[in-house]
């Protein structure tokens, strides 16, 4: 009987003991105390501050959700080209936002009007930002053909305000999305009162000009480290607490109490920038439409469902789906009757969007994508987030240990070989320099910055290169005629007196357009027969040249869970 009570106590000293524990441990947690240290996070008396109940990331302005998953790239079916550059293969992309339409004349024609503000043209050093950045619009004229109208009204008449740009190249195309991101970030903290309201129209000027990365580096030296436009919590005007706690779009959950907004303040969005070549693909097929009771039913031939161009659904029976050329002078059908209703560009929204809810990802016009062109994606080295393009950079430190922004006398220009000028960076950004040995000393993904031609066009990829020698000239570069792609080489350079040489290649031994400055291009356009409508379909173009039947959208990696979906029964109850 003894022996029973003092197992009875014994049991109940532990009980109590267990009961202590698991109060303590939902007490730490119900406090925010940390699973690491058991420390309270975003304490008010300082210590580490991070958005713990950060929820998801808000969508940014113009963009709809595209959820990652596999799918084949490449062509499976027809052929007629021979074009032997989209053999079929196996890719993985992330989940990543993508404009819902093509970006149009009027959000082109707001950049425009937001650097010839900021950089005004008749200022020598700003003279040529803004040429730099409109588009070419003689893109639209034609020895034997009458377009003069579009040539003075297709980008600026409000007529066509809601059709797509086109006249931009490859160059002008990633600058605009350079400058989306700084302006939409711009606005984020403006609504959360990190910057003074409406300092973006009333205070805007060169020397303050809002970078996102220069601002999460260097906060107080952002925007000219003017303290009253760049605010600081608990200043006049800086977000009050209530505020502090709210996220963008109330999806950062409690922001943290840090004196500016940091990464870890969860309201920066990510980048926007052109779509890679595997992202478009997957985001036009968009073969998600393709499931039927957990049954995949196969790779679609266009961006619809059905092997035609015209609708097969009885209210719109023999509507056409995407504006394209039809036949030989035939741009859009009989008028009133088979019609496509488009001749040129179409005004965006005008078919029916695919599976994914993203418009005209087939016709009215082609568009830029990431990637610089090759014959073959090389999915044997990769097929994960496939990109060919990388050139990776860093911010430049000076002499004092921190991050050197430019200003408009170290503003850097390119000439580009059609002899169009255009910005490299802009006053308010931090220098970029090339990644050196710092960052590359025995890393194994990769050894250099600029990654272009990795496999494929370097030296080890020549058949005049011999292991344990050393190829080509006394620099270490291959010689004219050791090169993989015999591309022109045109040039152009000023002489002593200013003048811009402009010199052509007219070489006629060259084999070859492919070179690491040339773009892919998807989709087809007005001026293109059904067969280019194929999501699967490539081609390239000099990525400083621009058409009148190319065109761009922007896209944004996702951040965080795949996707937006609650968990299923079955993970819940597992968990």
């Amino acid at each position: 009987m003894k022996v029973n009570k003092i197992i009875a106590v014994k049991l109940l000293l532990s009980l109590v003991i267990m009961i202590g524990f698991t109060s303590c441990s939902k007490k730490s947690d119900s406090k925010g105390g940390s699973r690491a240290t058991g420390w309270k996070i975003n304490d008010k008396k300082g210590g580490f501050q991070y958005a713990s109940k950060f929820k998801k990331q808000a969508t940014g302005p113009g963009l709809v959700l595209v959820e990652g998953g596999t799918f084949t790239m490449g062509k499976v079916q027809d052929d007629v080209m021979h074009d032997w550059n989209n053999t079929p293969n196996q890719q993985h992309v992330m989940s990543f936002y993508m404009d819902e339409t093509e970006v149009t004349n009027m959000m082109y024609m707001e950049y425009l009007s937001w650097l010839k503000t900021v950089f005004p043209p008749d200022q020598e050093n700003y003279k040529n930002i803004y040429e730099g950045a409109s588009p070419d619009t003689l893109v639209w004229r034609n020895r034997l053909g009458y377009n003069e109208t579009m040539t003075n009204n297709y980008l600026r008449h409000p007529a066509y305000a809601e059709y797509p740009v086109v006249g931009v190249n490859w160059i002008q195309a990633t600058e605009f999305a350079k400058w989306r991101t700084d302006r939409v970030n711009e606005k984020i903290l403006e609504e959360q009162r990190y910057l003074k309201k409406d300092a973006k129209v009333t205070d805007v000027s060169a020397d303050k000009v809002f970078s996102t990365e220069a601002y999460l580096a260097s906060p107080s030296t952002a925007m000219g480290g003017d303290e009253k436009i760049v605010l600081k919590k608990g200043q006049k005007g800086a977000p009050a607490k209530k505020s502090a706690d709210a996220g963008a779009n109330n999806t950062a959950g409690n922001s943290p109490k840090n004196v500016y907004a940091q990464r870890t303040s969860g309201l920066i969005l990510p980048e926007y920038r052109l779509p890679t070549e595997a992202e478009w693909e997957y985001a036009a097929a968009a073969d998600v439409g393709q499931r039927e009771y957990n049954t995949y039913k196969g790779q679609k031939k266009y961006p619809w469902s059905g092997a035609y161009t015209r609708s097969g659904k009885r209210q719109v029976r023999g509507d056409q789906l995407a504006n394209f050329k039809q036949g030989k002078g035939d741009y859009g059908g009989i008028a009133g009757w088979s019609d496509d209703g488009a001749d040129i560009t179409n005004k965006v929204k005008s078919y029916p969007p695919n599976d994914f809810g993203l418009y005209d990802m087939a016709g009215n016009v082609a568009e830029w994508v990431a990637d610089v062109y090759r014959p073959i994606v090389d999915d044997e080295a990769n097929d994960f987030n496939y990109y060919r393009g990388n050139v990776y950079m860093k911010n430049k430190i000076g002499e004092d240990g921190k991050v050197e922004l430019v200003s408009a006398e170290t503003q850097q220009f390119d000439t580009l070989s059609n002899g169009k000028i255009v910005a490299r960076n802009f006053p308010g950004q931090i220098a970029q320099v090339p990644v050196d040995d710092k960052e590359t000393y025995l890393r194994q993904n990769f050894d250099k910055s600029d990654n272009r031609n990795y496999r494929d066009g370097d030296k080890q990829s020549t058949r005049y290169f011999k292991f344990g020698s050393e190829e080509g000239d006394e620099k270490g570069k291959l010689r004219d005629d050791q090169r993989m792609y015999d591309s022109p080489k045109h040039n152009v350079s000023t002489d002593s007196l200013g003048n811009m040489v402009k010199k052509y290649d007219k070489s006629n031994k060259r084999t070859t357009l492919v070179n690491d400055n040339v773009r892919v291009y998807k989709g087809g356009s007005w001026r293109d027969r059904a067969y280019w409508l194929d999501p699967a379909q490539r081609r390239y173009f000099p990525q400083d040249i621009a058409t009148d039947y190319i065109g761009f959208r922007c896209a944004m990696s996702r951040v965080g869970p795949k996707s937006d979906h609650k968990k299923s029964a079955r993970n819940k109850k597992r968990k």
